[in-house]
């Protein structure tokens, strides 16, 4: 579906990140409804190298772009020279993916510079290009405050990531100071759909839970399974990043505006794949979000937007790819 009558004909488009999960997705979008725009995917691609939890430091992946016919630019963002590869480049809009959005990661020195510095040097790069920048933010800046999830409020991120995000939302709120029609933030909430495979253990947890049903007729929970997330499909993030070209400035939540339980996950995947078991286990992390909501309403007023899918109708529209990665047995 397209989110934009907004004419992008020869406009250029940066995607950083955009052979991860997320970029990936904003890249076929533009590909789709955009033909005649010029746009460019910035991506480190998977290597060897893993951060000491034994996951790999890149999501990204050459089989999410297999059908992309635009250009794709190897670089590291938090490398100058790959950085001023790109600077060459005018573009009109960023659209800034790329980060360490792995929760489970220690490394401060390396989350920081990867997400914070790393931002900031894209940030005064999108200014010199005059270019309008989009980025990922996190419902992580929230920590485990009391739901409903307000920008602006309840900002106790327990985690270094989420820390590292609220630390690009204040950059942009100082930089709104002197260009106020320049930056949009989007807090992603628990985002699931197509092409995360290559997350692997930071993939969502219905596509895990989803490969766990199919695979073993059984899925194991933490204990009692009522934890609340707010969980949006992918699609309707693709559509806030859309909506944000011509909406106005400021860092907004992106969900669906629903809380749900990781056991309405197991009824919906059971309305899909069948009757499965389903074991209890206690939760050996010391952090976990226990309930996330987002307050959406900013979101609706400054961007127009307006979430397609319920927890039911994304996981049905997913299931077909769930069933086909489970078939294949790359998860």
């Amino acid at each position: 579906m397209k989110y934009t009558d907004e004419s992008l004909n020869n406009k250029k488009i940066l995607i950083t990140g955009g052979a991860g999960f997320i970029g990936s997705n904003l890249a076929m979008y533009f590909q789709k409804f955009h033909p005649n725009a010029e746009v460019i995917v910035f991506d480190s691609f998977r290597s060897e190298k893993t951060f000491s939890n034994g996951n790999f430091k890149s999501l990204g992946h050459f089989k999410n772009l297999l059908d992309f016919n635009g250009e794709v630019i190897v670089g590291d963002i938090t490398n100058k020279d790959d950085l001023a590869r790109i600077d060459k480049i005018k573009f009109d809009y960023i659209f800034h993916e790329a980060a360490i959005s792995d929760t489970t990661v220690i490394d401060q020195d390396a989350i920081l510079r990867a997400n914070v510095n790393a931002y900031k040097d894209l940030l005064e790069m999108s200014l010199r290009h005059g270019a309008k920048m989009i980025y990922a933010s996190s419902a992580g800046t929230y920590g485990n405050t009391q739901a409903p999830n307000i920008v602006g409020q309840g900002e106790i991120p327990e985690n270094v990531y989420g820390f590292s995000k609220l630390c690009m939302d204040k950059l942009t709120y100082k930089f709104l100071k002197e260009n106020p029609e320049h930056i949009v933030g989007l807090r992603y909430f628990n985002v699931y759909g197509e092409n995360e495979l290559y997350k692997g253990k930071t993939a969502s947890m219905i596509l895990q839970l989803g490969i766990q049903a199919l695979k073993n007729k059984k899925v194991r929970l933490f204990k009692m399974g009522e934890q609340k997330r707010d969980f949006v499909y992918v699609q309707d993030v693709v559509m806030a990043n859309i909506k944000a070209i011509s909406g106005k400035s400021g860092v907004y939540n992106v969900g669906s505006g629903e809380s749900r339980s990781f056991n309405d996950i197991v009824k919906c995947l059971q309305n899909e794949f069948g009757e499965f078991e389903v074991e209890y286990f206690d939760n050996p992390y010391k952090f976990f979000q226990n309930h996330t909501h987002a307050d959406i309403e900013p979101t609706k007023e400054a961007l127009g937007y307006n979430p397609r899918y319920k927890l039911e109708d994304g996981i049905k529209e997913y299931a077909k790819s769930i069933k086909e990665i489970a078939d294949k047995g790359e998860f």
